[in-house]
């Protein structure tokens, strides 16, 4: 969690992360490490950074960002957490 913390903030309080950094910061979760991010993985991220309720309540938008339904949180899937990280993680995800 050291890594969110040396973020830069923006007046609201998000953590302001490019994609990059966002992907390295999302794969410490990936506890089986096979390079993707499941449904579990991605809950236990929002349940350590937002609590318990934050992370029962975001089952859809998990669900939304998996666009192939497969279970998992692809490499070419990361862009669609951008909403889903400003909404649960308090992140904001830099666009360049």
């Amino acid at each position: 969690m050291a890594f969110m913390e040396r973020s830069a903030l923006t007046t609201d309080g998000k953590r302001v992360m490019s994609l990059e950094e966002f992907k390295r910061w999302l794969r410490c979760f990936d506890s089986n490490r096979d390079g993707r991010i499941s449904h579990s993985e991605l809950r236990e991220a929002v349940r350590l950074s937002s609590g318990l309720f934050a992370s029962w309540k975001s089952k859809s938008d998990i669900e939304s960002s998996d666009a192939n339904h497969n279970g998992f949180i692809d490499d070419c899937e990361f862009r669609n957490l951008a909403h889903f990280a400003e909404k649960y993680l308090h992140i904001t995800i830099t666009r360049f």
